[in-house]
């Protein structure tokens, strides 16, 4: 799934993709990093979301016609079961759509300034970088995004 933050092109691998929605009025979360755009009503379960162009250091969203949400199944260490992951929303703008890269066409980046971002790889459009889900977030945001089960609310 590929999408744009600025004017550079990152992606996040299909697998990792549950749903595309469009963008949708938010919840805001008081005391959450200015990277934390809000929450998502999504069928009467909130989910937190994340505005990758603020977390990249980008200018805040701007919602554009093609600016959407896209739902990860994000991978959470809340004292559950290995392997569990929670809904996770990403505030994308300009989504183009999917791609195929050859994985013999990725290299490393060679920096690691921001340790959510991996791989890349040169096509005819310029450079495309991976997003790593693992890495998105840091462990006091992942704590206060999705608290360990049995919380006090």
């Amino acid at each position: 799934m590929v999408f744009h933050i600025g004017a550079d092109r990152y992606a996040l691998p299909l697998w990792a993709v549950a749903r595309v929605l469009p963008a949708a009025a938010l919840k805001a979360i008081p005391l959450a990093p200015g990277y934390v755009a809000g929450l998502l009503d999504l069928h009467g379960a909130p989910v937190p979301v994340i505005d990758l162009s603020s977390l990249a250091g980008m200018p805040p969203r701007q919602l554009w016609y093609d600016s959407r949400i896209i739902l990860v199944d994000y991978p959470v260490a809340d004292g559950s079961a290995d392997g569990a992951t929670r809904p996770l929303g990403l505030l994308a703008e300009h989504v183009i759509g999917v791609e195929t890269i050859d994985s013999a066409a990725l290299a490393d980046a060679g920096v690691s300034g921001a340790p959510f971002l991996g791989q890349v790889a040169a096509d005819g459009a310029g450079m495309l970088q991976l997003v790593s889900l693992a890495q998105l977030l840091a462990p006091d945001v992942r704590a206060q995004l999705f608290p360990a089960s049995g919380a006090a609310a």
